[in-house]
C-alpha cells in the first residue's frame, strides 16, 4: 500500500510541473523523489560523444561526477533534465584562455559557461604567480571554487624575467641553469607546459636555442610546448617553423596558439603554407598542432605598436624613452622601415585606420573607445604614432586595442585542417556586465565557442556539427592529455553541454562585445549542473587541472 501511495504521489507530483514547462516552455531541470543511486539523468537527447560520430537518442546518467550510463534508463535522477530536441555533447574545452588572473576574484566564468564551456587551458602569459606560489594559487582556486575546470601553462618568460630581468641580452650558463630549475619548479608544481608569446618583450628578446634548453626540462615531465609564435604575418610560416623546431629539438607537443594570417598580400595563400608545413612535420613524427578564434580582428596591447627594443628595462625606461623626441622620431622610422625582432602589428592590420581603441585605461580618454587610432589622430591633430603612444603613456594599466588583420577565408581554410582545435584567447569575467583592469572588450570572450556552430556549421557549412563538436571536445583533450574528459563515455567526467541547436545565438559584436550568448541551455561541470536553463546556479565544482608533473617522477 505504501508502494502505490508513493506512486502516485511520484505521478500527480509530476503535473504541477509539466504545466510549468508547457507555460514558460522548457522546465528547469527536476528533483526526483526515488533514489536511483544517479546523481542526474539526462534524457532523450541527441547524443553527441565528442568523437566526431553522428548523434544517437539517449538518456546520459551520471554518477558521482561522471558518466554511469548511456543509453534507455528507466531508472531515474536525483535530478531530472529533458533534452527532448536538444544536443547533448561533452563539455567544450577552450583551448586558449586568459583567465589564469581573474578566477582568483571571481569563479563563476559565467561568459565561458554561456557559450558552453567547461574547461580552459590558460596561460599564454604564464602563471599569475611565480613558479613556487603555483600550488598556493591551485589551492586558492579549490578553496575558494571555480565554475569551471581550468589548467594553465608556465612561461619562458617568467624564468628569464626572474634571473634577467628586463634585459634583452642572452643569459649565461649559470643564469640558464637558474632559468631551467624555475622552469622544473613551475612543472612539478602542476604547469601543463612551457609557453612563449614571441612578438611582447621580454619573451621576444630570447633565442631558439635559449627557448629549447627551458623547454627540455617541460618534456622530462611530458609538457606541451605552446606558442605565440614571434610573427603572424609574412613570417608567419617562418614562425611556425621556428615552433616545430623547438619542440622537435626539445621532444615535446608544440602547439601554435591563435593560428592566423594577419597579412593581407598572404592571404588566401599563407595559411596553406602553414598547412604543408605542419603536415611534413607531423609526417616525421612532431606532434604539432594548432587552435584558433574565428574572427577577423585580433586584439592586444595598444603597446604592442612600439618596437621591442625600446621596452629593455621595463615600462620605466619605455616612458622614458618615449619622452624623448630624439627616440621618438628613430621608433616612427622603424615602423616604416622595421626593426629587428619586432613584428610589425600596424602592417598586419593595413595600417593605423585597423587599430582600434576599445580600453584606454583612462577616464580621461575614455572618449576615444571604438575609434581608429587614424581617427584619434585626426580629431586630436597628431601623426598616428604620436596618438597611440601617448595613449600607452597615459593608461594606467595596459591599454587594450583591436587590430582588423585577418580574411574570412583563411579562417575557413584553418577551420577545416583536421588538427586544428578552438580556443577564445580570452578570459572569464568576475561579473557579468562589470568592466575591470582586466577587461579587454573583444566579442571572442563571449561568443567565440557558439560562433563556431552558429557561423561555419550552420550556417556557411564549413564543418559538420559533429566534427565542430570534436574540435571543441574530443581533440582538445587528447592534446592536453586529459584522457578522462571531452567525451561521453563511461567513466569519464561528466562535463556536459546541452544546446538549442535552432536557438544557438553568438550576440555578441564589436560594439557590442560583452552580449551573453544563448541557446546553452544547461551545462554540468563534473556532473554538477552549473547552467540551468541558461541560468547559472551558483555552483562552483571545477577541478583544476594539473599537467603530469605533478604526480610524476622524473631523473634529471
Amino acid at each position: 500500500m505504501r508502494r502505490l501511495a508513493a506512486s502516485l504521489w511520484v505521478t500527480l507530483g509530476a503535473v504541477p510541473l509539466m504545466l510549468h514547462a508547457q507555460a514558460s516552455g522548457r522546465a528547469p531541470a527536476r528533483l526526483s523523489v526515488p533514489d536511483s543511486g544517479y546523481d542526474v539523468v539526462i534524457r532523450n537527447g541527441r547524443v553527441l560523444d565528442g568523437a566526431g560520430n553522428p548523434f544517437i537518442l539517449a538518456d546520459v546518467a551520471i554518477r558521482n561526477g561522471r558518466f554511469a550510463r548511456i543509453g534507455k534508463i528507466a531508472e531515474k535522477g536525483r535530478t531530472e533534465i529533458d533534452a527532448t530536441g536538444l544536443y547533448v555533447s561533452p563539455g567544450w574545452i577552450d583551448m586558449m584562455d586568459q583567465s589564469g588572473s581573474v578566477l582568483p576574484r571571481g569563479g563563476r566564468a559565467e561568459n565561458k559557461l554561456r557559450m558552453g564551456v567547461t574547461t580552459a587551458i590558460g596561460g599564454e602569459g604564464g602563471t599569475p604567480v611565480a613558479a613556487g606560489r603555483i600550488p598556493e594559487y591551485f589551492a586558492q582556486l579549490e578553496r575558494q571554487g571555480i565554475s569551471i575546470n581550468f589548467g594553465t601553462y608556465f612561461s619562458e618568460a617568467q624564468t628569464r624575467v626572474q634571473v634577467l630581468g628586463q634585459s634583452s641580452r642572452a643569459p649565461n650558463a649559470a643564469e640558464l641553469d637558474r632559468m631551467r630549475a624555475i622552469m622544473d619548479t613551475a612543472m612539478r608544481a602542476g604547469a601543463m607546459g612551457m609557453t612563449t608569446a614571441l612578438i611582447y618583450p621580454p619573451s621576444s628578446y630570447a633565442t631558439t636555442d635559449e627557448l629549447v634548453e627551458v623547454a627540455k626540462v617541460a618534456a622530462r615531465y611530458g609538457g606541451v610546448y605552446a606558442s605565440h609564435i614571434r610573427g603572424e604575418g609574412a613570417e608567419v610560416v617562418t614562425s611556425v617553423r621556428e615552433a616545430i623546431a623547438i619542440g622537435e629539438r626539445a621532444g615535446l607537443p608544440v602547439e601554435v596558439f591563435h593560428l592566423k594570417v594577419a597579412y593581407q598580400p598572404g592571404w588566401g595563400i599563407l595559411m596553406d603554407s602553414v598547412r604543408q608545413v605542419v603536415e611534413a612535420a607531423r609526417a616525421r613524427n612532431v606532434d604539432v598542432a594548432a587552435d584558433l578564434y574565428v574572427y577577423t580582428a585580433g586584439g592586444t596591447g595598444l603597446e604592442a605598436t612600439i618596437p621591442s627594443w625600446a621596452f629593455e628595462g621595463g615600462r620605466d625606461s619605455l616612458r622614458l624613452r618615449l619622452a624623448d623626441p630624439a627616440m621618438r622620431a628613430r621608433l616612427k622610422r622603424e615602423v616604416a622601415t622595421g626593426s629587428p625582432g619586432w613584428w610589425n602589428i600596424i602592417e598586419a592590420a593595413g595600417g593605423w585606420d585597423g587599430v582600434v581603441v576599445v580600453n584606454a585605461q583612462n577616464p580621461a580618454n575614455a572618449q576615444y573607445h571604438n575609434k581608429s587610432i587614424a581617427q584619434i589622430a585626426r580629431e586630436t591633430g597628431k601623426d598616428p604614432a604620436d596618438a597611440a603612444w601617448d595613449l600607452v603613456v597615459q593608461g594606467n594599466a595596459r591599454v587594450m586595442a583591436i587590430y582588423h588583420m585577418m580574411s574570412e577565408p583563411d579562417i575557413e581554410t584553418a577551420l577545416r585542417f583536421p588538427w586544428t582545435s578552438i580556443g577564445s584567447d580570452a578570459g572569464a569575467v568576475a561579473q557579468v556586465g562589470v568592466e575591470d583592469a582586466t577587461s579587454f572588450p573583444h566579442p571572442r570572450g563571449f561568443g567565440n565557442a557558439v560562433r563556431v556552430i552558429t557561423k561555419y556549421v550552420r550556417e556557411r557549412k564549413v564543418l559538420t556539427l559533429e566534427d565542430a563538436v570534436r574540435k571543441m571536445t574530443s581533440w582538445p583533450a587528447t592534446r592536453m592529455r586529459l584522457a578522462d574528459r571531452g567525451v561521453i563515455r563511461v567513466g569519464a567526467w561528466a562535463d556536459v553541454t546541452v544546446f538549442d541547436l535552432d536557438r544557438l545565438a553568438d550576440k555578441s559584436t564589436y560594439d557590442k562585445p560583452m552580449e551573453l550568448a544563448t541557446g546553452v541551455e544547461y551545462v554540468l561541470v563534473n556532473g554538477v549542473l552549473v547552467l540551468d536553463r541558461a541560468r547559472h546556479t551558483g555552483a562552483t565544482p571545477g577541478h583544476v587541472l594539473r599537467g603530469p608533473g605533478a604526480t610524476m617522477r622524473t631523473s634529471k
